[in-house]
């Protein structure tokens, strides 16, 4: 009997096909002057200086696309410092702080231990948002830069409670490994920061700043810019932590000096605890709407 054909199938070989039966190069043409191999099984010529823009271009579409598999469609960001370790790692530096008996060493880690509230803080928050979210019709997901410290503590908040969480890690100078909380088809790497920063933003619903440096201040005020100006839809922006971030920014004078509108201030809220900021969120958005219902919306 006559076999029959599919009527809907690929009228040409895929990339992976491709790879995978070519097999070893044609000998006159193995060594590493040759221009044999595939353009796209290439490293050498993907990592010229030429090849920047397509570069740039998968590092955009990599965690898009690995991102709409994973049904990944809202998230909240947790911005905050590398270096605030969680309590019992704090106790354990003040203890050994005080076996030295240097002032100064006691001085930072006592000043460690009174941030690590953050730490905790950030990981309670993480698991509230993980657990009321996942019994949605609409699961929001824990977003981090997966480093350490307070990206650390928002993605072990949603591993704790058996949740999935992002982490969108930054190839740096001094290594920054990827924290172990962070779901392991979650996890991406990036050498472009602002490719980093607009994932950061891309399916965002809220943004939640503890305390940082320069790079949670730079992700702040870039978050903050696109709402002013409207490049980027407003959405909450939380600032756990009134005292820090009040001695830490003089808003009052941005306003008093004309560099900002005093409306501009309406573009955060300062939240202390894991609670408010839930609560804050449930205030904002129907969170018992489903993804088609928001979709309709959206196209409306």
């Amino acid at each position: 009997m006559l076999k029959r054909h599919k009527l809907i199938a690929r009228n040409f070989p895929s990339a992976q096909e491709e790879v995978s039966r070519q097999g070893s190069p044609v000998s006159d043409y193995a060594g590493p002057e040759s221009a044999y191999r595939l353009a796209f099984n290439d490293p050498e010529f993907l990592l010229r200086e030429e090849l920047r823009a397509v570069r740039m271009q998968l590092e955009l579409l990599k965690p898009d696309i690995v991102q709409q598999e994973q049904g990944v469609k809202s998230t909240i960001v947790i911005f905050g410092s590398a270096r605030i370790p969680d309590r019992k790692t704090a106790e354990a530096r003040l203890k050994a702080a005080h076996g030295e008996g240097l002032s100064t060493s006691i001085r930072r880690a006592e000043m460690q231990l009174k941030m690590s509230a953050y730490y905790e803080e950030a990981r309670r928050f993480s698991s509230l948002v993980t657990r009321q979210s996942a019994a949605r019709d609409n699961p929001i997901f824990v977003v981090t830069g997966g480093g350490p410290g307070i990206m650390e503590a928002g993605n072990r908040g949603a591993h704790e409670i058996g949740g999935k969480s992002i982490g969108l890690n930054i190839v740096l100078p001094h290594e920054q490994l990827p924290n172990p909380y962070i779901t392991p088809e979650l996890c991406f790497r990036f050498h472009y920061f602002a490719l980093r920063k607009m994932h950061f933003l891309m399916r965002s619903v809220a943004l939640v700043c503890f305390p940082g440096g320069f790079g949670t201040l730079d992700e702040l005020f870039e978050s903050l810019t696109l709402m002013q100006t409207g490049k980027s839809r407003r959405r909450p922006v939380l600032l756990f932590g009134r005292e820090f971030w009040s001695k830490l920014l003089n808003f009052d004078l941005l306003i008093e000096t004309g560099m900002i509108n005093p409306e501009d201030v309406q573009l955060f809220h300062f939240v202390e605890t894991a609670e408010e900021a839930w609560s804050l969120l449930e205030n904002e958005y129907d969170m018992n709407s489903t993804h088609d219902e928001q979709d309709k919306e959206v196209k409306a």
